[in-house]
């Protein structure tokens, strides 16, 4: 019996619109009505008008920038020296820094919870320097391996060829490998960026009572107000769908330079 290839998609055309559009048609009509079911782009002007919210916003823009960037000056080094070394055991190093992703994510952040409170004493008194630092150590394996799968497969002829025409290591790191990581870097940062500003767990567990974005939407679906939560749902969405074209053209930029770059 031969079955076709659009038999075989079925499954995933019913996953689709199940669990992917619906959900966003549901999402989408509650962002745009108000509580009686009437059209309306009150939930948006309040939210842009609503010194709280918006500060909530710039909140967890600056809180999951500077995660980010945390996270892109740890793991790049650790990832150029795993990729660039002879060591015949280094995936058992790469392995070290993908095991916590394997232990539950409240026991991770409860112990290191413990860990800040026998060095602080408080964790009140430095709620943003904790809550980075826990984001940090959630997000961290995330940012190492796409850079790390990236200079691994870095071509090693075009080191060789930068060395042959005059460029000195630190040239040639400048001018050929950190240019062709660049596909690896976007995709570390887009998957922590976008997380990180929605990840109000951390925030709670390290006595950080300030709201970002993923709390805000927690905060309106708690108290039955569907139109709100969806509308920065729905806010969020839009965000991710232009930081993902954005890095989606850069990394494709990355791609066709390739050798010209020397």
């Amino acid at each position: 019996m031969k079955i076709s290839r659009k038999t075989l998609g079925i499954p995933y055309g019913l996953f689709l619109v199940l669990f992917v559009i619906a959900p966003l048609v549901v999402i989408a009509y509650f962002a745009f009505t108000d509580g009686t079911g009437h059209l309306t782009l009150g939930n948006f002007v309040g939210f842009f008008s609503d010194p709280n919210t918006m500060g909530t916003l710039l909140y967890s823009l600056v809180l999951a920038f500077v995660t980010t960037l945390v996270c892109l000056f740890i793991a790049y080094p650790v990832a150029y020296v795993l990729a660039r070394s002879k060591w015949k055991r280094k995936s058992i190093l790469l392995l070290i820094f993908v095991m916590p992703m394997w232990i539950n994510f409240t026991l991770r952040i409860t112990a290191l919870k413990e860990i800040l409170t026998l060095i602080e004493g408080n964790l009140a008194f430095h709620p943003f320097l904790n809550t980075v630092i826990g984001m940090t150590y959630d997000f961290l394996p995330f940012m190492i391996l796409p850079i790390y799968n990236t200079l691994e497969r870095l071509d090693e002829s075009l080191l060789e060829a930068a060395s042959d025409l005059g460029a000195d290591s630190v040239q040639a790191f400048l001018r050929v490998t950190l240019p062709l990581s660049t596909p690896g870097i976007v995709s570390g940062v887009s998957m922590v960026f976008l997380p990180a500003m929605t990840n109000y767990v951390v925030l709670d567990m390290l006595y950080n009572s300030t709201y970002i974005m993923g709390s805000l939407i927690g905060s309106y679906f708690s108290a039955y107000d569907w139109n709100g939560g969806s509308m920065i749902a729905l806010l969020l969405l839009v965000i991710i769908c232009i930081f993902t074209f954005l890095t989606g053209a850069d990394e494709s930029a990355g791609k066709e330079r390739g050798g010209a770059l020397l």
